[in-house]
């Protein structure tokens, strides 16, 4: 559906943003920008700290079981 994109090049791209500007003004598109950027930004820190409370309950789990298994064979 959206194969047309793969075929954009830097010329139409340009044509797009200079209709973006012309339609809603250079301060609309910089916002928009802005605010693109900082929601990247939180992505980035969300998926960091996910990812570090998996590793932190992975290391968890590991020391249980380990645990665990030194109570099994005593």
């Amino acid at each position: 559906m959206f194969d047309f994109i793969k075929n954009i090049g830097p010329t139409e791209l340009i044509v797009v943003l200079l209709i973006l500007i012309v339609f809603f003004g250079g301060k609309a598109i910089t916002r928009l920008a802005r605010t693109g950027g900082e929601t990247i930004k939180e992505v980035k820190k969300v998926k960091k700290e996910f990812t570090a409370a998996l590793e932190l309950d992975d290391d968890d789990n590991e020391k249980s079981s380990g645990e665990e298994q030194k109570g099994v064979s005593k």
